[in-house]
């Protein structure tokens, strides 16, 4: 495929732009080029087939079975899509409610906005909710600095250690040192849950809480996890679930019951929307009634003649987090995508993810290792230590299902599973794809016995092949 600055021609447009009624502004010398940009001069037709053609090399949710572990992003229904194109949504300027008869304008949007809260926190089990935070990372943020601000308002400066488990995410820890935190890893038992030996004997009055993903990454729903958020409830401390793994126990278990005082909600991973390359993302965070008051500003209101408004008069919250109300694009689409499943269809989301995950877990276990032996939640880990042997790495085995028409499976997380490959299927993917994604990896296993150095060369189908990633990483090209 010739490059887009291959078919540049001097003086060729694709498009050319009426001349400026606007007079010409005089830009310091300092900000000005010194030469002219290197940009490609092509028709629009050239710049659309070079971008399609792109396109056509990306793998995605919508072109590949899609089983990234831990990040996984559901498949988008196209109806949520066409909701949030609608005019009234797309071509509503952000900065109209701040308008003096603006607000009467924007009732619609509040709606959404005041509703998907709601229902995020009757769904979760919590008193409220902020759809503020940008991405799951920015909602584990949110949440521990309302954690803060709650023990700076009683008096409980000297709780700055945060519990973090040994199989956590690894944005736990930095989103708890970014709110002020130092954290503390407990470790996880034989059977992959937390080691609550470990943590008796880390609760004490300097703790400020406990940050547990559950099911955690290994895979597993925390089997003592109502005594694990007692405990450090008893001692003083704050619960804090992540929620990026929801998905397992939507419909049937309400974090907020369990105790937890706030959880972020990944709706990518959840509730089916759009994510990937910075963005777009959307990362809400439910919280129990004592975090009420620290919730981030503005924050939307019901009155009682049914409109709605923007209140910004909490003294005590930790203010704004984000630009307006949160990836309100996003939103739409987890807004329409809660309507549409309701409690029925919650369970069923959340029963079918985890009969995917086993049933891919129990067909892969004759060829792969794995390092706990029970059933799993919404994916399932496996380890490549027996390829290992033959010097065939995780990394290889990603590599070679690329060539097979599969994204490759996270790798190398969590970090204390030696040659880790994280697959979570998600509901949407049916028994044939499945067995279509397990046969490759069967096959993969068996090349890795007879043939380990071909595999070595993977991908080979791909546009790009195999790169030098720790050369990339240790001598990066930063400007041609």
């Amino acid at each position: 495929m010739k490059l887009i600055f291959d078919k540049s021609v001097n003086g060729r447009r694709g498009v050319r732009l009426p001349a400026s009624d606007v007079p010409a502004a005089e830009l310091p010398q300092a900000l000005l080029r010194s030469q002219a940009a290197e940009l490609p001069e092509v028709s629009e037709l050239d710049a659309v087939r070079h971008f399609t053609l792109l396109g056509r090399q990306n793998m995605g949710v919508d072109t590949n079975f899609y089983p990234l572990g831990s990040c996984t992003m559901k498949y988008n229904p196209k109806i949520n899509e066409r909701l949030s194109a609608l005019p009234g949504f797309s071509e509503l300027h952000p900065m109209l409610a701040q308008l003096p008869e603006g607000i009467d304008y924007c009732q619609g949007a509040l709606q959404v906005l005041y509703e998907t809260e709601k229902l995020l926190a009757q769904t979760c089990g919590f008193a409220d909710a902020t759809l503020q935070p940008m991405a799951g990372a920015h909602g584990e943020l949110t949440a521990v600095m309302m954690f803060a601000a709650y023990l700076k308002a009683k008096g409980e400066t000297r709780r700055k250690i945060m519990l973090i488990p040994d199989s956590a995410h690894g944005t736990n820890p930095a989103s708890a040192a970014m709110a002020g935190f130092t954290c503390k890893e407990i470790a996880s038992n034989a059977d992959g849950d937390l080691d609550l030996d470990e943590l008796k004997k880390a609760l004490n009055d300097e703790v400020a809480g406990i940050m547990l993903t559950t099911p955690n990454t290994l895979g597993f729903y925390e089997s003592a996890v109502a005594e694990v958020v007692a405990l450090v409830k008893q001692a003083g401390g704050l619960a804090y679930c992540d929620g990026a793994n929801l998905n397992a126990i939507l419909g049937r278990i309400r974090p907020g019951d369990l105790g937890f005082d706030a959880m972020h909600i990944n709706t990518h991973k959840t509730l089916s929307t759009p994510h990937g390359g910075g963005g777009p993302g959307s990362g809400p965070v439910c919280v129990a009634a004592r975090l009420e008051p620290f919730l981030p500003q503005p924050k939307v209101y019901k009155n009682k003649d049914g409109s709605y408004g923007l209140s910004e008069d909490s003294a005590q919250s930790i203010g704004y987090i984000a630009p307006y109300y949160g990836n309100f694009s996003v939103i739409l689409r987890a807004y329409a995508y809660l309507l549409m499943c309701g409690g029925d269809g919650f369970q069923r989301i959340s029963e079918n993810a985890v009969l995917n995950a086993n049933y891919v877990r129990e067909r892969l276990a004759p060829w792969y290792e794995q390092n706990y032996e029970r059933s799993c939640m919404h994916e399932c880990v496996l380890s490549a230590s027996r390829q290992g042997a033959k010097g065939v790495r995780a990394l290889d085995i990603a590599k070679a299902l690329l060539d097979k028409g599969f994204h490759a499976p996270t790798v190398y997380f969590p970090l204390i599973v030696p040659e880790a490959l994280m697959i979570e299927p998600a509901e949407t993917e049916s028994k044939q794809t499945l067995d279509d994604f397990c046969e490759a990896m069967i096959d993969i296993a068996k090349q890795a016995e007879e043939n380990p150095e071909a595999l070595k060369n993977a991908p080979l189908s791909t546009p790009v092949g195999r790169l030098d990633e720790v050369g990339a990483a240790r001598n990066p090209i930063l400007r041609a």
